[in-house]
C-alpha cells in the first residue's frame, strides 16, 4: 500500500502509467471487449487487469495520476453505440464526469465507431481490462504532460 496512490492501481498498471509518454493512449475496456487479443498488438503486448472494477472507477484511479493531452482535439474517446452513434449510455456519462473531475473542466468524449475503436486500441500503449459489465464501457485516453515545477 502506498500513500496517496489509489489502491486499485496495481504494480503492473502503475509501471505502465509511468512508462507511457506524452501522446500515448491507454484503453479502458469493458468485460466484453477482446482485451487479450487486442492487447497483443499494443506497445505493452499484454492486457492489464482490473477485474471487479467498473469503467468509471478505473478512469478515476488512472486519471488521479495521468493528465489528459491538451494538444489534441479529442484526448478522450468512447466506443459508439452500434446504430446509434449519438447515444451515450450511462456508463459513458459516468466516465465523462470522472474525466471532468480529474481535469477540472469538461472534456468531450469523442465517439469512435466500434470497429475503428478496435483498430485504434491496437495502436495504444496498453489495454486495461476491467470488470465493467455494462455495454459500451470502452474508452481511449491520451496521456498529456505535467509542466515543470518552479
Amino acid at each position: 500500500m502506498l500513500k496517496t496512490i489509489d489502491p486499485i492501481l496495481n504494480a503492473d498498471l502503475l509501471h505502465a502509467l509511468a512508462a507511457m509518454g506524452h501522446g500515448d493512449d491507454i484503453v479502458i475496456a469493458d468485460a466484453n471487449f477482446p482485451a487479450d487479443a487486442v492487447a497483443r498488438a499494443t506497445t505493452l503486448g499484454h492486457a492489464l487487469r482490473l477485474d471487479g472494477v467498473g469503467a468509471a472507477r478505473a478512469a478515476r484511479a488512472i486519471l488521479s495520476l495521468m493528465p489528459l493531452d491538451t494538444f489534441v482535439d479529442a484526448p478522450a474517446r468512447r466506443m459508439e453505440v452500434v446504430g446509434q452513434p449519438g447515444e451515450m449510455p450511462e456508463v459513458q456519462h459516468e466516465v465523462a464526469r470522472e474525466i471532468a473531475a480529474a481535469e477540472g473542466r469538461p472534456v468531450a468524449l469523442a465517439p469512435i465507431e466500434r470497429h475503428a475503436f478496435y483498430e485504434a486500441a491496437k495502436s495504444a500503449y496498453c489495454v486495461v481490462a476491467t470488470g465493467e459489465r455494462r455495454f459500451y464501457g470502452c474508452f481511449i485516453l491520451k496521456k498529456g504532460v505535467i509542466p515543470p515545477s518552479e
